[in-house]
């Protein structure tokens, strides 16, 4: 173990409950000045100022978090380092997550720069392997070296899931087309993801690996595809009907309605393939399912499965659900890859959909086998599915005890120690990444069950309760529900929850999905604390709680924190006459939302699995499950006895006039 290293086990040895050497224990003198200086060096390297990294980084020798010091200071400058320096680094911090992120960097620069025989040598050292523009590269220069015909089927998977228009993988496909390797119409695809997806960059770079000069049209189409359209204009103009496709791509994004009376015209009929006009009925399916029309379901018909993204095939199973045709349920999942029908959403709904039409026995044993492949108590669906089956949702019994042989060997694991020091100091997201890159399963041989619960248990010991959550939910043989459903400040919210009656559980499952119990928690649009309340609701709620002594300044205060965000939940679940689905989705995208997302007045009721599996909004979607899912799992824990999920989901019904708001004015 490097002396650093050492340092860091013995700063952290005593919160982890060991005593450390009476001469090691004199090494905290100057420990907060330290601390201050590895702040102010992320803080420069955040702000990508060279020169005071360079400058800070002999102050950091020594300290626990040395590596990330040098990394930092590395970094800053690795266009212009010695090759030689940088495998100085790599030696010097070998097996540490800072050597294997700087060999990241540094090959990405390496196939960026087209040095091919350093970037060669140096990425089978890589150990995460998990950039794709790294594994593009490498097929890249594998190509160039030995000319491996199986390169192309790779590079085109990666190139095509890439969300960005990298250089990695751009290279790569451009030189597998130029090949022949590839063909012409995956640049299409990839293209009319770019105009689907609003990434104007990906569909240029993809037509320009084709021809430059279509390239140069892009824009226009992207910015009015109807003018583009006009036939007017294209008569003046030498366009290809892929182009015409992406225009039509585009107009349906825009306006879906417009795009299927375009796409409607004899002339693209005629001139369109069947293959180019599924794809494009399937955007216009897509837009009108996630603005909730009836019309999704005729616009999907108008194209074949088989020839629609998996994106559109999700978006026309959910049309399918919400229109009550479960036969187009059963047609569309079966048109999915293998791997998009084993997803345990696609696997329920298939299941159910075999279960809900006048099936042979056949027919009802697979809907069986399907729902028994994936019930359990893991997930949203997985739970739907144990009770599918006429099961009920319990907490598995919990496994043997961790040894001191076990809990010991994750105390002294130099990449937790290094995780947790870096947290403690206020560098979460450092701390973070070192923590999952020292967990993952795919990473050095990765910890096996055992140790994954053993540094899980490390984690809740330090009230790092996200890395706790987070770790322990990867184990997959064995399952310790209280390491993956931890419930902190448990007096305090059970205080609060029997006071305005409110079911704990499902606090905790709220609590659990918007900050992982960070107290000081703080997102990108300025929720805060435990339950993530943002300012204006916090002051609005205040007023309505009876909190008149409230300021601003306390929303990060656990206990106002508590007040505040059960006291919101509270007035919103009210508002939804109890329905705890309905609930989540405005506690996260606000109430205006769900009550639109309801069906119109007169609907029939919808089961409410299938009202949160056609949420719009991913996030939404998303959270209001695994809320919901949580919600089942904590109430198991705290009661101690079986749970039903479909019971809290029940079902939502139409819209109901404004008027008859609980509190029309919630924000």
């Amino acid at each position: 173990m490097q002396f650093s290293h050492i340092l860091t086990s013995i700063a952290l040895l005593g919160s982890l409950g060991l005593s450390a050497p009476v001469h090691a224990q004199n090494t905290d003198v100057g420990q907060a000045t330290a601390d201050e200086t590895l702040v102010e060096m992320s803080q420069a390297f955040r702000r990508g100022n060279s020169q005071r990294l360079t400058e800070l980084l002999p102050r950091a020798q020594g300290h626990g978090l040395e590596p990330w010091a040098a990394y930092w200071e590395l970094r800053a400058r690795l266009d212009t380092a010695n090759p030689s320096e940088i495998q100085a680094f790599l030696n010097r911090y070998a097996g540490t997550y800072q050597e294997d992120r700087l060999r990241n960097d540094w090959l990405l620069q390496l196939g960026k720069n087209r040095e091919w025989g350093t970037f060669m040598a140096e990425y089978p050292s890589f150990r995460m392997n998990d950039d794709r523009s790294v594994q593009c590269y490498a097929l890249l220069a594998d190509f160039n070296s030995r000319g491996k015909a199986e390169v192309a089927t790779q590079v085109e998977a990666l190139w095509l899931a890439q969300k960005d228009a990298d250089d990695g993988c751009a290279a790569a496909a451009d030189q597998q087309i130029k090949a022949g390797k590839i063909p012409a119409h995956s640049a299409w695809l990839r293209a009319r993801a770019g105009m689907e997806n609003n990434n104007l960059r990906i569909t240029t770079q993809a037509i320009a690996m084709l021809n430059p000069e279509w390239a140069n049209t892009t824009g226009s189409i992207f910015t009015a595809p109807e003018k583009f359209l006009d036939g007017r204009v294209l008569a003046l103009r030498d366009r290809t009907k892929e182009l015409v496709t992406l225009a039509l791509v585009r107009l349906a994004v825009k306006d879906p309605a417009a795009a299927a009376e375009e796409l409607g015209r004899l002339r693209w009929k005629t001139q369109l393939t069947q293959e180019e006009r599924s794809w494009v009925w399937g955007v216009i399916g897509k837009r009108l399912a996630m603005r909730l029309s009836d019309e999704a379901m005729p616009a999907f018909r108008q194209g074949q499965d088989k020839y629609m993204h998996e994106d559109h095939l999700a978006w026309r199973v959910r049309a399918a659900l919400r229109a009550g045709q479960w036969e187009q349920v059963t047609s569309t999942t079966a048109a999915m890859s293998d791997a998009q029908r084993q997803d345990p959403t696609w696997t329920y709904w298939r299941a159910r959909a075999l279960l809900a039409q006048p099936a042979e026995a056949a027919d009802r044993a697979q809907a069986q086998r399907l729902l028994q492949s994936i019930a359990g108590v893991r997930g949203f669906y997985e739970q739907l599915a144990l009770e599918e089956l006429g099961q009920r949702i319990s907490a598995p019994p919990r496994p043997d005890a961790l040894t001191a042989n076990e809990k010991e060997s994750a105390r002294l694991n130099p990449g937790l120690t290094r995780a947790l020091l870096a947290i403690q100091i206020g560098l979460r997201s450092d701390g973070v990444r070192e923590w999952n890159y020292t967990t993952n399963l795919h990473q050095n041989g990765g910890m096996n069950d055992r140790q994954l619960l053993a540094a899980a248990a490390l984690a809740c010991q330090q009230a790092v309760w996200d890395r706790c959550i987070n770790t322990s939910e990867r184990t997959r043989g064995v399952m310790d529900f209280e390491q993956r459903f931890p419930m902190p400040h448990r007096e305090a919210v059970l205080q609060r929850t029997r006071q305005i009656g409110l079911d704990p559980a499902y606090v905790y499952g709220l609590i659990r999905q918007e900050s992982r119990f960070i107290t000081d928690a703080r997102s990108h649009v300025g929720a805060s604390g435990l339950m993530q309340v943002m300012p204006a609701t916090a002051s609005w709620t205040a007023k309505k709680i009876g909190m008149t002594s409230f300021k601003p300044s306390q929303i990060t205060d656990r206990d106002t924190n508590i007040a505040i965000g059960t006291g919101y939940l509270k007035l919103v679940l009210d508002d939804f006459a109890g329905s705890m689905p309905m609930a989540a989705a405005a506690y996260n995208a606000g109430p205006s939302r769900p009550r639109s997302w309801r069906g119109q007045v007169g609907a029939p009721d919808l089961e409410a699995a299938i009202w949160a599996e056609n949420i719009p909004f991913t996030e939404t979607r998303d959270y209001v499950k695994k809320v919901l899912s949580n919600t089942t799992n904590y109430a198991a824990l705290i009661t101690g006895q079986p749970q039903s999920l479909k019971s809290r989901l029940g079902r939502v019904g139409p819209k109901a006039p404004e008027s008859l708001a609980v509190n029309p004015d919630l924000p």
